[in-house]
């Protein structure tokens, strides 16, 4: 009973954290993009890691590497979806209607797959799974849109300098 609560409290906590995510996008979108703005968000994350200091969500080695790879794997939609544009020179995330739906799949997929890994591991390691998965899919995402940004902002100095 106490592990449908929290497989439900934890199911519906990831659904308001991605419809937070859609709406801080689409704000994003109407300011210009930064460095900084790019490289908080996983370091503001990264402070999740302080769970494992509690056994119950500690997991073994190979699931942390399962966790990340999956999480990498995942970032390959968001990396394929986020791109940028040049107005006035500075330079913008272009916002994109794909970007929800990447999200809402993202989302029915975390939840399935904690339904089929929750019959055989316990919440807790379920919990620092997906904190995992979820950290290994912002970093390679952010660390790609970093990528990007600096390689416009180059060709953007590279134009002013002429």
């Amino acid at each position: 009973m106490i592990h449908m609560f929290w497989a439900t409290a934890s199911t519906v906590v990831g659904i308001m954290m991605a419809v937070a995510m859609i709406f801080v996008r689409a704000r994003a979108a109407k300011k210009p993009a930064s460095v900084r703005k790019i490289i908080l968000p996983p370091l503001f994350m990264s402070t999740g890691a302080l769970m494992f200091l509690f056994p119950m969500f500690q997991v073994s080695w190979n699931k942390v590497l399962e966790a990340v790879s999956v999480g990498i794997i995942f970032s390959v939609l968001l990396i394929k979806t986020t791109k940028f544009q040049i107005q006035n020179g500075s330079i913008y995330l272009i916002p994109s209607k794909f970007f929800i739906l990447v999200l809402l799949v993202l989302l029915i997929l975390r939840i399935v797959l904690k339904l089929v890994i929750g019959q055989s591991i316990s919440f807790g390691e379920t919990s620092g799974m997906f904190f995992l998965l979820a950290l290994g899919m912002i970093i390679s995402w952010r660390l790609s849109m970093l990528v990007k940004f600096k390689r416009i902002q180059k060709n953007l100095e590279t134009k002013r300098e002429m």
